[in-house]
């Protein structure tokens, strides 16, 4: 019997370890190259240890265009991640459907500068606004999102400065089942849950996005993933 828990008392030891390494925090980006990454490489390079998203006027792409992280899908998950806008407009891809050619659709944190938009949820190539900044949201089953309560005023957020114009800010965003939240620097900006069946995604890709308009650039850096 003695032999017998000891053994017992391993197995549950080797047991409670794989699930602590599933839970922990790993990095997505190397710091040193598009490994695992797919993108248009007249867009998205590395520099100073960052995804570099940039268009120039002598490359401007046609429509959005996104960088995919080839390592795997997105279920339930914790995603941290560090980012710079210098100008234009982008945004993190998550739980999204592969379209081709570097296109995506699907649920979008949203990147610009311009306080009290950072942070809003947005469907690309979907229902458009899901939830803007300092809202509660439900979608119903037929799609239309309903206000059911506030967060914190979008004015209270701006003034607490909840977002770094031109600066670093750091992105959180949780998914489990039906339910997203997103913060920015430690700020909630939205609470979502999507009672849409025919249009919510439980699974997907994560993408970083260009989008389509004047010259842009936008970086990325520490980006960090946990299975929930």
């Amino acid at each position: 019997m003695r032999f017998l828990s000891l053994a017992f008392i391993a197995l549950a030891a080797a047991r409670v370890a794989a699930l602590a390494g599933e839970s922990e925090f790993r990095p997505l980006f190397n710091g040193r190259d598009l490994t695992g990454w797919d993108g248009d490489r007249r867009y998205w390079s590395v520099r100073d240890h960052c995804l570099r998203g940039e268009t120039t006027l002598a490359a401007l792409p046609v429509g959005n265009t996104f960088l995919i992280w080839r390592g795997g899908v997105l279920k339930d998950f914790e995603l941290r991640l560090k980012f710079r806008l210098r100008n234009g407009n982008s945004g993190v891809q998550y739980r999204c459907a592969d379209r081709g050619k570097w296109v995506v659709s699907g649920y979008q944190a949203e990147i610009e500068n311009k306080l009290g938009k950072a942070g809003f949820l947005y469907e690309e190539k979907g229902r458009g606004w899901l939830a803007r900044v300092g809202e509660k949201v439900e979608a119903s089953p037929e799609g239309k999102p309903k206000v059911v309560g506030e967060l914190a005023k979008k004015e209270a957020l701006i003034a607490a400065g909840y977002y770094h114009l031109r600066d670093w800010n750091e992105y959180r965003i949780v998914a489990r089942g039906n339910h997203v939240e997103h913060w920015l620097n430690g700020f909630q900006t939205i609470d979502f849950t999507d009672q849409d069946a025919a249009r919510r995604a439980l699974t997907g890709r994560l993408a970083l996005q260009i989008h389509a308009g004047p010259p842009m650039l936008v970086e990325f850096r520490d980006i960090l993933l946990k299975s929930l």
